[in-house]
């Protein structure tokens, strides 16, 4: 008995701190109307003094059950409300996009060393650290080292530098043979930053030292080239583009299914790098044919980056074509030439 208190007022207390605490309350033999009540305010169980042991511990594991159930669904809350990583930033409707999804999530949760491979300009280090994000390291640090070149110091410094994070070593295997030997005793040695290693070559022959390629393939994700899921490119196509407006200050422009099925047709040997260099040119009004810079001469290779320029600095502006040719350091006279020029309107950016 506490002084001037009862059970329920402990009770309220407690489903003040947590509506969702599970409280047990014991009642005095015979006090039913008093148990009833109880349930009512919300406890959880009641039980009549004295009460066995086995009573008792069968009542608690209910409780605890019934709160472990509460605490896991808040968690899933708060997943969904914060965003899973790899559904946030790995793009895509395909099977194969599902897919390196599902990896994804699966790898990171096993805190080994991890490979992930695929074709020029699809993204690794983009799913590398999404690895990261998805893992119990996510709260530390992600860092970037491009594997080339790298000394022994450069190693130390990249490895302290991810220390309770994530190290991405980009193209693993151009890491200089000593260095790797170097890596391989940090990594035997643990408690460092985990190696998240990228490439975009077939490592068996490659030159990388057998017990590192060895490591790396316990853990491997490999991120498939567009040409493999072309169903993904106008989900992608539709990203690029409104993050290249916001980039630019622009409104996102209309895509008409011609120019999703157009692209869809494409081959992307440049896979998702590409397709963000074409939303771009689509998004600042750049002729498709400046894709093929190849086939235009410096004059022309240059004026179309001038446009984009103009274009870029007008949406950033808000159209205000004054504080648009402050920005560029251009006078306004200047300024306005070039916009009649390319036949560019200021007022075709305001917002």
């Amino acid at each position: 008995r506490m002084p001037g208190r009862d059970g329920f007022h402990l009770l309220d207390y407690a489903r003040g701190v947590d509506a969702d605490l599970p409280v047990v309350l014991l009642t005095g033999e015979g006090d039913i109307p008093m148990a009833v009540a109880a349930m009512e305010r919300g406890a959880f169980d009641f039980l009549e003094k004295p009460c066995a042991p086995a009573d008792l511990v069968t009542v608690l594991r209910r409780a605890l059950a019934a709160r472990q159930a509460v605490l896991e669904a808040r968690a899933a809350r708060a997943q969904a409300e914060a965003g899973d990583p790899a559904a946030r930033l790995i793009f895509g409707i395909s099977e194969r996009a599902q897919g390196l999804r599902a990896a994804v999530r699966r790898i990171a949760r096993a805190g080994t060393d991890v490979l992930v491979s695929g074709p020029p300009g699809s993204g690794i280090s983009k799913v590398a650290e999404v690895v990261h994000l998805c893992s119990p390291r996510a709260q530390g640090p992600f860092e970037k080292r491009a594997a080339e070149g790298m000394d022994r110091a450069g190693l130390a410094a990249a490895l302290t530098a991810g220390a309770g994070g994530s190290l991405f070593l980009d193209e693993i295997a151009r890491l200089p043979a000593d260095t790797q030997i170097a890596l391989i005793e940090a990594l035997e040695q643990g408690g460092g930053a985990r190696l998240l290693a990228g490439s975009t070559v077939e490592l068996e022959g490659s030159g990388l030292n057998a017990d590192l390629l060895y490591r790396l393939e316990v853990s491997r994700v490999r991120v498939p080239s567009l040409a493999e899921r072309r169903e993904d490119i106008p989900v992608l196509f539709r990203q690029y583009v409104a993050q290249a407006a916001e980039q630019a200050g622009l409104r996102a422009p209309d895509i008409a299914p011609e120019k999703l099925a157009a692209l869809m047709a494409q081959s992307w040997p440049g896979n998702a790098r590409s397709l963000m260099s074409a939303a771009m040119r689509f998004v600042l009004g750049m002729p498709e044919e400046a894709a093929a810079a190849a086939d235009l001469g410096l004059v022309e290779q240059l004026a179309q980056v001038e446009r984009a320029l103009l274009i870029a600095a007008l949406g950033r502006q808000n159209g205000h074509a004054s504080e648009a040719a402050r920005a560029l350091k251009l006078p306004r006279k200047t300024f306005y030439d070039k916009l009649a020029k390319y036949g560019i309107r200021a007022e075709d950016y305001r917002r």
